[in-house]
């Protein structure tokens, strides 16, 4: 088995802790062959809105210089990727495509948080999915992203679960629609173990919910396990690993222990 994780912010996020190193010291110990980095990506704004939870274009060159100085520097030991989490913004996708290319951007995975762009106030899908209309524009989105062949895979499907609380009919036919598609374009799902770990602190299930894991077994999709990590201890931490591998074993859920990157030269 190759264990592998392409699941991994760093401090530029605003949300995360310890230096890049850090995460590559503690992915050796947690026994990782293979670590992309992920941070939230940057993006060129058309207005002059700054995020809170992204590190600003302007510190692009810092991050990919850094990861790749890490990689040079472990080679041997572990391997290390540079990626990006990436929303689905329509409007800046031909600039997506092009910086892909130019900044050699090994990957990229689809985190859809927000509906549009964060720029605009109040669309975080993780709010306001309890709405029937954030629902079907969070499915919309989450399979227009897929079909664009940028997408590595897509991290924590079942997101919107932290907004919808009750898995309803609603919710049922949004996992089917996300499910089934991801099935038909090849695109491997994730199950999170950052979302994993929340749920348990917290006793609730918001995600990774079982219900949406029980379709995924139903209609059959490959599964990454991602640790999503936003501290380098999360990266030793073996019992939530386990502890997926023998529910997804359970459900009968093909695990992929490597994931297939795009080459972004071809989609030109």
């Amino acid at each position: 088995m190759k264990k592998c994780n392409y699941h991994t912010h760093t401090y530029r996020c605003m949300h995360a802790c310890g230096s890049d190193e850090d995460y590559v010291i503690s992915a050796i110990k947690g026994g990782y062959q293979v670590l992309g980095f992920s941070d939230h990506a940057p993006w060129n704004y058309e207005s002059d809105f700054v995020a809170h939870m992204r590190m600003p274009l302007v510190q692009f060159h810092e991050y990919a210089g850094s990861i790749r100085k890490l990689k040079e520097k472990y080679r041997g030991q572990i391997e290390i990727l540079l990626g990006l989490e990436c929303e689905y913004y329509p409007r800046y996708l031909p600039w997506l495509r092009q910086f892909l290319i130019e900044e050699q951007v090994d990957y990229i995975i689809l985190g859809n948080h927000y509906y549009e762009s964060d720029e605009i106030a109040n669309q975080y899908y993780g709010n306001r999915c309890k709405e029937d209309l954030y629902l079907q524009r969070y499915v919309e989105g989450a399979i227009a992203a897929m079909e664009t062949g940028l997408y590595a895979y897509m991290a924590h499907p079942d997101l919107f679960m932290r907004g919808r609380k009750v898995f309803d009919d609603q919710a049922r036919e949004a996992s089917r629609q996300i499910c089934e598609a991801a099935k038909r374009l090849h695109i491997p799902l994730e199950y999170n173990l950052e979302g994993a770990a929340y749920n348990a602190a917290c006793q609730i299930e918001e995600y990774p919910h079982h219900e949406f894991w029980k379709i995924a077994a139903e209609i059959g999709n490959e599964v990454v396990i991602g640790v999503d990590a936003h501290d380098p201890a999360s990266l030793e931490r073996e019992d939530y690993d386990r502890q997926a591998r023998a529910y997804l074993k359970g459900l009968g859920l093909s695990i992929l222990e490597e994931v297939s990157l795009p080459d972004y030269r071809l989609l030109r």
